[in-house]
C-alpha cells in the first residue's frame, strides 16, 4: 500500500499537466488512521466528481459493538455518522478554487428518513465512508497544489471529527441508537398487538410544506380517541401512548382540509424510521404497507387483474394483462395484484388518487349498467376476502362516499386534525340508510356490496345479513385464485449492450440503456439515491437473475436476501462502488421491475 507521503509527491510531479495525468493517483493511500482510497477519477473538471472513500479500522474506530449488532441500529449508526461527516465536509467544499467542480466535497444529503446507503459502511466495527471530490485544475490543467489541500488539510480534520467515536458527541449518538430501538420495539409490537400502524399521541404530522418535510411549526399534535388508545412500555422512552390501527379494514373521513390525506402521508412514511425531531419518530406502519393509486398510461407485462376486471369486450385476457398504456381501473387493478405478489400486508388508499369506478359502483349505476355489461368488480366487493382470505389489510381515505361504512372494521373521522372513533354513528347511519334507501336505487346498500353479482358471477343465494358491520362468512364472496406465478425472460436487446447506461430524475423516473421506467407514483420512494439504487437493481436482475424460470416473487426475494447479507456494494463487480446509493423496499425493486417497459413474460 502506498503511503501519504508518496500521494504528495505524485501530486507535485502531475503538477500543471493535462487533466488526464490525474488517473495516475488511482489507489489506495495509509494515512496512519485511516486509509484513503482514489477509487475513480473524473474525465475532466466539468465531468461528474471523483470518487473516493475511507476506510478506518475497527480498532482506531471505537465505536461499541452494541451499536451495530442489529441491522437497524448499524443503518442508525452509519445514517449518524453520514450526517456528521456531512455537516463538517459542506463547510470545506469549494475551498479549494479552480474550473467547474474544483474544489467541491460532498457526501450523501440525509433526508428526515434513516436510510442504508453506500455512502458509509460499518461492518464489524470497521468503518467505510465513501464521498466525491472535484479534482481542481485551471481549465483543463492540473492544480495539484488546491487538491493537496483538499486531502491533506479539510479531509483530515472532517474525518477526525465524525469517525472516531472518542472525537464524536457520544450522547447525541447514542440518543439515536436508543431511537432507533425504540422504534424498532413498536414495529415488532404491531403484530402481537394485532395492529398494522401505530401513532404516538404528541406527533407532529403535518409537513412545513409540499416540497419540504420537515415539521410544520404551530401544527395541531396528534391525540389518539380513548377507544383506540394503546399504551407501549419502550426500552428507553418508557411508556408511551397512542393510537394503534387495528388490522382489518379501517376508513378515515372527515371534511376537507381536516388531516385525512395527511394521516395516510403519514402512514405511508411510517415504513422507515424517522429521525429525532422530525415530529413523525413514532409513527410507525407495517414495513410492507403499500401505497396504492391510479396510475394511467403506465406499462403492464402478464399481470393477473382477473379478480378485479374479467370478461372485457374485446377478449383482452385479463389473466395474462397486459398493456402499453394502463387505464385508471385496470392499472390500479395492476399495482393491486403486484402489490399482493411483492407480499404487502397493508394497502393504503386514498380515492382522491383512486380510479372510481375501481373503488366503487353505486346501485343506481347497477341497476342501469346490468352485471353483464360490467367487466369491473370493484374493490368494495374484494376488501373483505382481501384481508380474511389473504391476511390482508387496508386503510382507506374517503371523503364522498360512505359505501365502505359497510365494510369497514374501524371508522376515524378527522376534525381540524383531531381522530374521533365513529365506528358506532356510522354504523348506524349506514343501516339506517338501508332502510330508508331499499327498493329505490339511492346509492349503494349493504346488500350490493354483500351479494352484487359482478360480470359472469352469480350471486349464489347471497343475502342482506350484517354480523358486526361485516358480510358473514357464508354471505361474502373469497378472494379467487389468481396467477401468483410470473417468470419473466431475459432481455437480450440489453445483455448484448456493451455499456449500459444509467440515469436518474430525482424520484420520479430511471433510464436504463435509454429505456425510461416510470416511477413518480411509487409514493414510498423518498430519496433520489433510492432511483439510483433501482436503477442498479433492475440492471443486475435482468443481468444475472431473469432467466425464464424464477418468477418475479422468487426475483425480489433473492435480491432482498442479498442485499441483506452483502449490501448495496454486491452489484458493483470490480469494487467501484456508487457513493449515492440508498436502499428501497423490497415493494419498490418489484415495482420498478413491473415498469420496465421491456419486461417480457
Amino acid at each position: 500500500m502506498n503511503t501519504a507521503t508518496e500521494l504528495r509527491t505524485r501530486l507535485r510531479n502531475i503538477d500543471h499537466r493535462g487533466y488526464p495525468a490525474y488517473k495516475e493517483l488511482k489507489g489506495q493511500y495509509n494515512f496512519g488512521d485511516y486509509v484513503l482510497s482514489i477509487d475513480h477519477v473524473q474525465g475532466d473538471p466539468f465531468a461528474a466528481p471523483s470518487r473516493l472513500s475511507v476506510r478506518v479500522q475497527k480498532d482506531k474506530a471505537g465505536f461499541p459493538a452494541d451499536y451495530y449488532d442489529t441491522p437497524a441500529k448499524r443503518i442508525t449508526l452509519q445514517d449518524h455518522l453520514t450526517r456528521l461527516f456531512g455537516r463538517w465536509v459542506s463547510g470545506g467544499s469549494f475551498q479549494a478554487k479552480g474550473s467547474g467542480k474544483s474544489g467541491l466535497m460532498t457526501v450523501s444529503r440525509c433526508g428526515q428518513q434513516v436510510l442504508e446507503r453506500t455512502a458509509m459502511r460499518v461492518h464489524e466495527g470497521n468503518v467505510t465512508l465513501r464521498f466525491e471530490a472535484g479534482f481542481p485544475a485551471n481549465g483543463r490543467t492540473i492544480n495539484a497544489r488546491e487538491l493537496e489541500k483538499m486531502l491533506f488539510d479539510i479531509l483530515p480534520d472532517c474525518v477526525r471529527k465524525s469517525l472516531y467515536y472518542g472525537k464524536i458527541d457520544k450522547e447525541k449518538l447514542k440518543q439515536a441508537i436508543w431511537l432507533c430501538e425504540d422504534q424498532q420495539y413498536i414495529r415488532q409490537s404491531l403484530s402481537e398487538q394485532g395492529l398494522c400502524a401505530f401513532i404516538a399521541n404528541g406527533s407532529v404530522l403535518p409537513r412545513e410544506s409540499g416540497v419540504s418535510e420537515k415539521p410544520m411549526k404551530g401544527a395541531v399534535t396528534f391525540l389518539s380517541p380513548e377507544s383506540l388508545k394503546v399504551s407501549l412500555n419502550l426500552p428507553h422512552r418508557g411508556e408511551i401512548c397512542g393510537m394503534g390501527i387495528p388490522r382489518g379494514i379501517t376508513l378515515f373521513v372527515g371534511g376537507g382540509y381536516h388531516g385525512k390525506s395527511t394521516i395516510l402521508q403519514a402512514l405511508q412514511n411510517g415504513v422507515y424510521n424517522h429521525i429525532a425531531g422530525d415530529g413523525r419518530e413514532f409513527v410507525i406502519t407495517d414495513s410492507t404497507a403499500f401505497k396504492l393509486r391510479a396510475e394511467d398510461g403506465r406499462s403492464i407485462t402478464g399481470v393477473d387483474i382477473s379478480p378485479f376486471i374479467k370478461n372485457l369486450p374485446n377478449k383482452k385476457d385479463t389473466v395474462h394483462f397486459s398493456t402499453e398504456d394502463a387505464s385508471g381501473s385496470t392499472s390500479q387493478a395492476a399495482n393491486l395484484m403486484e402489490a399482493l405478489e411483492s407480499g404487502s400486508e397493508l394497502i393504503l388508499i386514498d380515492e382522491d388518487t383512486s380510479a372510481t369506478n375501481f373503488m366503487v359502483r353505486d346501485q343506481l349505476m347497477a341497476q342501469v349498467i346490468t352485471p353483464g355489461e360490467e367487466p369491473i368488480t370493484p374493490f368494495i366487493n374484494r376488501v373483505r376476502g382481501m384481508y380474511e382470505d389473504l391476511g390482508v389489510s387496508s386503510v382507506i381515505v374517503a371523503g364522498s362516499s360512505g359505501a365502505f361504512f359497510h365494510m369497514a372494521d374501524t371508522i376515524i373521522q378527522m376534525k381540524e386534525y383531531v381522530p374521533i372513533d365513529i365506528t358506532e354513528r356510522a354504523k348506524k347511519a349506514a343501516k339506517a340508510y338501508d332502510k330508508a334507501a331499499g327498493g329505490k336505487g339511492n346509492g349503494t346498500k349493504a346488500t350490493d356490496i354483500c351479494n352484487d353479482m359482478t360480470a359472469g358471477e352469480e350471486a349464489d343465494g347471497a343475502t342482506d345479513k350484517r354480523n358486526g358491520g361485516t358480510c358473514r362468512e357464508t354471505d361474502r364472496e373469497q378472494f379467487p385464485e389468481f396467477n401468483r406465478h410470473r417468470c419473466p425472460s431475459p432481455d437480450m436487446a440489453l445483455r448484448k449492450e456493451d455499456r449500459i447506461k444509467i440515469k436518474t430524475m430525482g424520484t420520479s423516473e430511471l433510464s436504463l440503456a435509454k429505456e425510461s421506467v416510470e416511477l413518480r407514483y411509487l409514493e414510498q420512494l423518498k430519496d433520489q439515491e433510492q432511483t439510483a439504487a433501482l436503477a442498479y437493481l433492475l440492471k443486475y436482475a435482468q443481468l444475472k437473475l431473469v432467466d425464464g424460470k424464477k418468477d418475479i416473487r422468487q426475483i425480489g426475494d433473492f435480491l432482498e436476501e442479498q442485499l441483506d447479507g452483502k449490501g448495496l456494494e454486491s452489484l458493483f463487480e470490480h469494487g467501484d462502488v456508487s457513493a449515492q446509493l440508498a436502499r428501497p423496499r423490497k415493494q419498490e425493486i418489484m415495482a420498478c421491475i413491473n415498469r420496465y417497459r421491456r419486461l417480457k413474460i
